[in-house]
Parts: C-alpha cells; sequence; structure tokens
C-alpha cells in the first residue's frame, strides 16, 4: 500500500514549493506556510507524548479559527484521526458523540466551554482536554487539561517528519449533520482528501495558489473543511477563517477585509444576503461562488448574480462522499440544476429494480468515486444499506436529461403524490421563493382527515415585506404551476428547523406541520380544498 500522509499533502509540501513566506490562513491571526508547517510538527509531537497511538481520536469542538486548523492538520501529521463536531450540539449530544467515537483527547474553543465540561464530565475514556485561551475547565481529576499554546513549545521527542501512513489509513472521522437522524461518523482515508482536491478542486474550481477561500460552512462539516482547508491548502492558496456565526453584516465585512476570490455558501445564507441591506458592490472580488446542501432555486441563484455580480456553481455533496460529486461547471452552468458529474465520479440513477433509468426518468441516485467514505463506525446495518459493491446510495431522488444534465426531485422519501401525480417538493419551493415576500419555504407531505398524504408548506416571510396570506400564497402557487402541486395548506412560521450548516431538517419539518390539515389554525387562511 502506498504512503501518504494528508498534512505533507497539505502544507509541508507547499513549503518546499517554495510558499514558506506565504499566508496560508488568515483568522483573527495569521500563519505562513513555514509557520504553519512548525506549528503543525510540534503539535504533533505534544499530541503523541500525551500517551497517544496511531488511530486514536482528538475530537475538536471548536470555531473556526487558526487553532482549529491548525489542530486537524496535527492529527493528521501524527497518525491520529481528526473528529471535528457541529458546534451547534449541546452537551450531552456532545456526550453521545464523544462517547461513540472513543476519543481520548478533547480540544475545546473557550466559546463551549459549557458543553465540553459537561460532555467530558459523561465520557469515561477521555483522558486530555486541551483549552484555548479563556476557557474555564471544571472536570474531575482524572481529565489532563492543557492549553492549547502549550502544544506549541518545542516537544522532547520532536516529529519533524510525518508519520508513516498509508493512503488507507484513518485520518478523518465526519459525523453526518442529523438531516434523518442521529448523527453517524464517515471514516475517512488519507488519500480522499487528496481526491477531493485533484476532481473538485482542480478540474471544477480550478483553484490555484493566486485565490483566497471564503467558506460559510464551517470547518466541522464536508463541504466547509474542503473550501476552507483542502482546497486552498493543496493549491498553495490562502484561507480566511471568520469564527463569529455567519450573517450578512459579520460576512460583508470580512469580506470587504479580505477580499477573497471563492465564495462557498448554501441556499439559505444566499437568500439571507438578497434580503439585507450589506453593499451591492461587497463582493467585488469573488470570482466565482458555490453552493451545496440543498437545491438552489434558479430565481435565487439570478438574484445574486443581478446584484452582486458573481455567478454560483450549485453542487450535490455528502458527507460519506467528503464533498461535491455533482457540479455545474463555470463553462457550463445550468441554472436551477446540479449540473454533471465531477470528473473521477460515477453517476446514475436507478429504478427501484436496480436498473438505471431512462432518460427523465425519476430514480434514486447512486454514486462511486474514490473518495468515499471507508465506512460508518459501529453503524453495521447503515453501512450495509448504504455502500453497496463500491457504489453508495444518496438517498437522493434526480433525473438525468438527454444532455446529461442532473436535476433534483428532493430526497427519495420527500416526493408527494397528489391525486396519484409525483409532486417534487423543490418545485413548490422555488416557486414560494419566487414571491416577493418569501425568504424561506419547506413543502412536506401531511395527512388530511382521509389520512391521504397531501403537500402543505412552512413559510418564512420576508421581514417588512408586504402583508401576505396563506391563501394568497396558496393562489400565488395554482398562477404559476399545475394546480394539483399548489399546498393544501401553508402555514406562516418564524423558522424553519435546519442543521448547523443550513441544511433543512424536513424529518423535523414534517412534525412542525403534521396537523395543518386536521386542526383549525388562523395562520391556515384558505387551505383545505
Amino acid at each position: 500500500m502506498a504512503q501518504f500522509n494528508a498534512a505533507d499533502f497539505l502544507v509541508h509540501a507547499q513549503v518546499r514549493a517554495g510558499f514558506a513566506d506565504k499566508n496560508a490562513v488568515e483568522g483573527t491571526r495569521s500563519r505562513t506556510y513555514g509557520e504553519l508547517s512548525g506549528d503543525v510538527a510540534r503539535i504533533a509531537a505534544n499530541l503523541r507524548a500525551l500517551g497517544l497511538h496511531r488511530d486514536d481520536r482528538v475530537l475538536c469542538f471548536m470555531v473556526d479559527d487558526v487553532e482549529f486548523l491548525t489542530t486537524i492538520l496535527a492529527a493528521f501529521h501524527a497518525g491520529l484521526v481528526a473528529v471535528p463536531i457541529s458546534t451547534m450540539y449541546n452537551g450531552h449530544e456532545l456526550s453521545e458523540i464523544l462517547i461513540d467515537s472513543g476519543a481520548r483527547v478533547v480540544v475545546g474553543s473557550a466559546e463551549y466551554a459549557d458543553a465540553v465540561n459537561e460532555a467530558v464530565a459523561l465520557a469515561p475514556e477521555v483522558e486530555h482536554l486541551v483549552i484555548t485561551d479563556g476557557f474555564v475547565a471544571d472536570v474531575s481529576g482524572r481529565i489532563n487539561v492543557i492549553e492549547w499554546t502549550d502544544l506549541l513549545n518545542t516537544p522532547e521527542h520532536p516529529m519533524d517528519v510525518p508519520e508513516d501512513t498509508s493512503e488507507d489509513a484513518w485520518a478523518l472521522w465526519l459525523y453526518t449533520s442529523g438531516t434523518t437522524g442521529k448523527p453517524k461518523a464517515a471514516m475517512h482515508r488519507h488519500a480522499n482528501i487528496r481526491h477531493v482536491y485533484e476532481t473538485y478542486g482542480k478540474q471544477v474550481l480550478r483553484i490555484t495558489s493566486d485565490d483566497r477561500c471564503l467558506s460559510v460552512a464551517k470547518l466541522f462539516f464536508a463541504y466547509g473543511i474542503g473550501n476552507s482547508l483542502f482546497f486552498p491548502l493543496a493549491a498553495g492558496a490562502t484561507t480566511v477563517l471568520e469564527p463569529r456565526r455567519p450573517t450578512p453584516d459579520t460576512f460583508a465585512e470580512r469580506v470587504q477585509a479580505s477580499k477573497p476570490t471563492l465564495f462557498f455558501g448554501v441556499p439559505t445564507f444566499y437568500n439571507g444576503l438578497i434580503h439585507s441591506d450589506i453593499a451591492d458592490d461587497t463582493f467585488a472580488s469573488v470570482r466565482l461562488g458555490v453552493s451545496a446542501g440543498e437545491p438552489l432555486p434558479a430565481a435565487l441563484q439570478m438574484k445574486v448574480l443581478d446584484r452582486f455580480g458573481f455567478e454560483i456553481l450549485d453542487g450535490l455533496g455528502s458527507t460519506e462522499a467528503l464533498h461535491i460529486f455533482l457540479s455545474n461547471d463555470p463553462d457550463d452552468i445550468r441554472h436551477g440544476t446540479t449540473g454533471k458529474p465531477v470528473p473521477g465520479w460515477q453517476v446514475e440513477v436507478r429504478d427501484e429494480s436496480g436498473a438505471v433509468c431512462d432518460v427523465d426518468v425519476p430514480g434514486e441516485l447512486f454514486i462511486r468515486g474514490e473518495s468515499l467514505a471507508l465506512g460508518y463506525w459501529r453503524r453495521t446495518d447503515a453501512q450495509r444499506s448504504v455502500f453497496l459493491g463500491g457504489w453508495m446510495r444518496t438517498g437522493d431522488t434526480y433525473t438525468r436529461d438527454a444532455e446529461g444534465v442532473f436535476h433534483c426531485m428532493g430526497r427519495s422519501n420527500d416526493l408527494l403524490k397528489a391525486g396519484g401525480i409525483w409532486v417534487t417538493p423543490s418545485e413548490v419551493e422555488a416557486r414560494l421563493l419566487a414571491h416577493p415576500s418569501v425568504m424561506e419555504a419547506a413543502v412536506v407531505g401531511a395527512e388530511d382527515e382521509a389520512g391521504l398524504v397531501k403537500p402543505v408548506a412552512g413559510v418564512v416571510l420576508t421581514p417588512d415585506a408586504e402583508p401576505v396570506t396563506p391563501a394568497e400564497l396558496i393562489a400565488w402557487c395554482r398562477e404559476g404551476l399545475a394546480s394539483f402541486k399548489a399546498p393544501r395548506a401553508i402555514r406562516i412560521v418564524s423558522d424553519l428547523p435546519k442543521t448547523a450548516t443550513g441544511k433543512l431538517q424536513r424529518f423535523r419539518v414534517r412534525e412542525q406541520l403534521a396537523d395543518s390539515l386536521t386542526t383549525p389554525d388562523t395562520a391556515l387562511e384558505g387551505a383545505h380544498r
């Protein structure tokens, strides 16, 4: 098996290539490639000095800043497994993941001290807690508490050369975002990191050392870690990290200060930008935008282009694939579609028997590529149902047109039948979002008095928009769609449940709207038809 270490590929190789004095990362402080290379080697050696062995897990619950990025790279360098976790979890939820992963070391940012302290107290296998400045540790005496800056000290036993890992060695465990239930860890090898760069990074983004990357999605997600770590560092480019909660104002400030050329967002955030009052020339430095997480409506895509002046590549990826495998191309952008397979990926639409569907016939999306996860940690049943003979079933329903362009029809369990005809939630949502008073929309199925499933919608209105009633929105849908596709009920809500990346949690929306057709509600005016 060929030897390969992701930390060498991402950082140390750039020093050898002459980028030692160039900024690799800019957050609350900056580090050049040379400085980052030295930091990574020292932290790796000091982690191993704690008694950690190859494949031990290092769980990170941290803000997006230099310390987080450096810790992940140090774990790679040391032959350990980096386990970055969403900071949206509370202490109890974090403890469940901590116990599941078997991590012996937790690295936490001061901002999340309460959750980390609670989680560590509930996880008996944790031996070491590494904390950033300002973290008030409240743990039992069995836990060895270490300041993150102490890991930068000159180690007693230096580790200037990365651990001699193979391509197939564990590098990274990423927990799924929980759109369909409890998170599970997708296990990624060192070689997967190179593969996502060589496929999507080089051939779709066409990233170069001149680029500067800024991502709304954080480092603890597959989409974010590719945007902010794998692609920029592998290319000798610069990554810009924003520790604060993503809002249009905070990112406008960061964009103006850092002048990124590649901007990575999600549909919900792009929608927020459109409805914000930030300056139209805020993104003047951006040559290309990217969107993932859920389908990007064509109307929203055009609004961003018209107001801010940059195109967005809509794509589909997954935690299990490590990044995007289906995408529009800068030279071939089909608004409202997910584009074509990223070079290096095989993508098929299959029917229930497993046969490849004909053109324009919906079916489940299956993918095969080199960066697929090795499987799920301690989830045998899930692994056997998802990973099938080198292929992975994504759970997404798609069609492929005569030109080989893929069109999203939602998750496989999200399609609805109305009057015996299939209804695609994303199509109805796109119509609702085209209304000037609608900021967010989600369409799911709910049972009526007869127990039949009909389409209903949850809608978040744009602040300060013209008042609109559910009945008016239903009429709006009927004007732009076949009447059977229109929601039978609409509930105006203050927000829709999402994961930390802004991805809609449809199973929770279904719970939220379950009684929409059976319970009288003033927010459902004109609905029961």
